[in-house]
């Protein structure tokens, strides 16, 4: 029977946050890539600084992205543009939503925290179900953590042959 070791359990759960930091921070920083590419080539007012606060901004789940967008939205408006590109910017911003809500993320969450694709994708859902808010906000550590204390399949412990 296993023993509870708050020393080893609180190890486990650290590393499992401390990977889940990990994967958000390179989430943040291919958000703040796409951003910055897709506002050069829209020539958009201050571009580095709103892929900056876009990538900063996928540290907050859901509402983090419509902030992002705000920037450079009012940036376009005030500027007197052309509304044409302001359509090409919502689209830059369902691009980004979409490529990194369903393959960044995803993806990097199965790589560093050993989540698997499918349950990071549908578990944020579920959660935010029965959880309004903060079942979308504690879903993504929580899954970390729990499948860090998720014994791998194939790696059963070694099992000794009395000797003779």
């Amino acid at each position: 029977m296993a023993r509870f070791d708050i020393k080893s359990t609180g190890r486990t759960a650290g590393t499992a946050l401390v990977n889940w930091w990990r994967a958000v921070s390179l989430e943040a920083l291919c958000v703040a890539v796409m951003w910055l590419i897709g506002l050069w080539l829209l020539h958009v007012p201050l571009f580095a600084v709103w892929a900056l606060i876009g990538g900063l901004m996928a540290f907050v789940p859901n509402f983090g992205g419509v902030i992002a967008l705000l920037g450079p939205v009012f940036s376009i408006l005030f500027s007197g543009k052309d509304i044409e590109r302001l359509g090409f910017v919502l689209g830059l911003y369902a691009v980004i939503v979409i490529v990194d809500q369903v393959l960044i993320q995803p993806a990097l969450m199965k790589r560093t925290a050993r989540v698997p694709i499918w349950i990071s994708i549908l578990a944020p859902i579920v959660l935010g179900i029965v959880i309004p808010f903060w079942g979308v906000l504690l879903a993504p550590p929580l899954l970390a953590v729990i499948y860090a204390f998720r014994k791998p399949k194939g790696k059963q412990p070694a099992t000794s042959l009395p000797e003779r």
